[in-house]
């Protein structure tokens, strides 16, 4: 166990936690975007960041992604650190102004129209989708391409693939829905190019799966382990 202090409270956690997921044992609210229980940190939407206390002077930290450590002094309700989420929260409405979760946060931090617009698409760029495809899925059929004002969520090449097997993992997990259920039903993946691989149908009740058909016979291999 580690022992911290966090807005002057005293309180412990398990070796090899964040500081979010102390804090969050211990009722103290951070908020987050990008985090998810389930996939691995990533501290792509800032929104975590918190007050860490050091020799040098304080600084801002990601709380999803930095280690909780013995003796460490945070804050988490500081001037700079509602500063640094107010500013966040200002770039993610101008580059999700229809989302309603984003509304919602900019407007509890004070934030009610962003100064700039960069897009009006939803997308925060998030990654919660491919990391749940790469992670929980283990799809790897959507990824983080191009870099600047043209990175986006696309599939190898921009080229429908059979990787994608229409689980609609990402369109549960995506915190502004950018991602619509009927695209993924429509498309088997979170884009609108053409795709020239079939559909199979299922052997019990006739429908047609979401996913592609598979480049691996699943009956093949699972008769020879059975065997």
């Amino acid at each position: 166990m580690v022992t911290l202090s966090i807005n002057g409270q005293q309180v412990q956690g398990v070796d090899g936690s964040s500081i979010l997921e102390v804090a969050r044992e211990h009722g103290i609210e951070i908020p987050t975007l990008c985090y998810h229980e389930a996939l691995e940190p990533y501290g792509g939407c800032r929104l975590c960041v918190v007050e860490l206390k050091a020799p040098r002077g304080p600084r801002l930290v990601a709380s999803c992604v930095y280690p909780a450590e013995e003796g460490a002094v945070v804050e988490t309700d500081s001037e700079i650190v509602h500063r640094s989420r107010r500013m966040t929260a200002e770039l993610l409405l101008g580059a999700a102004p229809n989302a309603k979760v984003i509304q919602a946060l900019a407007a509890r931090m004070g934030v009610e129209k962003p100064r700039v617009s960069l897009s009006d698409n939803n997308c925060i760029l998030c990654g919660l989708c491919v990391r749940a495809c790469r992670e929980i899925v283990g799809a790897n059929a959507i990824s983080l391409v191009n870099r600047g004002f043209t990175k986006e969520v696309s599939p190898p090449f921009e080229i429908g693939s059979n990787a994608c097997v229409g689980c609609t993992t990402c369109v549960f997990l995506c915190p502004t829905g950018a991602i619509k259920l009927e695209e993924v039903l429509a498309n088997r993946s979170v884009h609108h190019w053409d795709s020239d691989f079939e559909a199979v149908a299922c052997k019990i009740c006739g429908d047609h799966y979401l996913a592609p058909e598979l480049a691996v016979d699943v009956e093949k291999v699972l008769s020879e382990e059975n065997a």
